[in-house]
């Protein structure tokens, strides 16, 4: 398919790449600066635009990949006078009636990944969720997700935002941890790198059992005097949280 793809951030990096890939054409990529936009149709052989006059109107496919603060001001210019055209966005919290009364043909389109500029990524193991507001929109949003994943599901917004919800319980809050325990680590002279075994193993086992199964650690043994004296340890932000997740994973176990 020829596609627009508005926006040129790490999602609609790895979403263009993704689709260059799969054969589809990047006709253009529009950014509000010239210079991000020209990075991203360097690389995929796109026309870097940032004026949304510039944006042709002759493409199967619209793809709106912003940052959700942005995304109705964008949708308002981006859709003038090419109401009559297919646009979706990527947000994953996002409802998709944000784009009703801007168009016509309209829906999501929203791969559930973290994802970085600098690292890529395999988008046919990337689950992509999609939704629309009439068949024909469906049809073409599923073609093309179907081109770049091997995983596609239909979701409507009402579900999906419980999708995100976990996504950021498994993805953000677990990267936060992360982050906390390489700060420890650092004000005690080791490298975050003496956790890669432990993160590997972690996820691998979530690949086969129940995380809720695969507990371990001092909370789900309900070790009260363990806890007390690592909490000691930490600065009050950081004891919060812990003692907060402590109490969580002791609940959920007795449930």
């Amino acid at each position: 398919m020829n596609v627009i793809l508005i926006g040129a951030g790490r999602l609609a990096t790895n979403l263009g790449k993704a689709l260059v890939l799969s054969g589809n054409k990047v006709e253009q990529v529009f950014s509000r600066t010239m210079e991000s936009a020209s990075c991203l149709a360097k690389q995929i052989g796109a026309e870097a635009i940032c004026d949304y006059g510039q944006i042709r109107g002759d493409a199967d496919i619209y793809i709106i990949s912003v940052k959700d603060s942005a995304l109705k001001e964008v949708i308002e210019k981006a859709t003038e006078k090419r109401s009559d055209k297919l646009f979706v966005h990527t947000a994953g919290s996002m409802p998709m009636d944000m784009l009703k009364g801007y168009a016509n043909h309209y829906g999501v389109l929203y791969p559930m990944q973290t994802f970085s500029k600098e690292k890529e990524v395999d988008f046919k193991q990337i689950p992509c969720f999609v939704e629309a507001n009439n068949d024909d929109a469906k049809q073409v949003i599923t073609d093309l997700s179907n081109s770049i994943s091997d995983s596609v599901y239909y979701l409507s917004t009402d579900e999906r935002k419980y999708l995100h919800l976990a996504a950021v319980f498994a993805c953000n809050f677990s990267n936060h941890c992360f982050a906390i325990a390489e700060k420890i680590l650092g004000e005690h002279g080791l490298p975050f790198s003496v956790m890669f075994p432990l993160v590997d193993e972690t996820a691998r086992k979530a690949h086969t059992m129940s995380p809720k199964d695969g507990q371990t650690g001092p909370a789900v043994r309900e070790d009260r005097n363990v806890m007390a004296k690592q909490q000691a340890l930490l600065p009050d932000d950081f004891a919060k949280i812990y003692e907060q997740l402590s109490e969580s994973i002791i609940k959920m176990k007795n449930e």
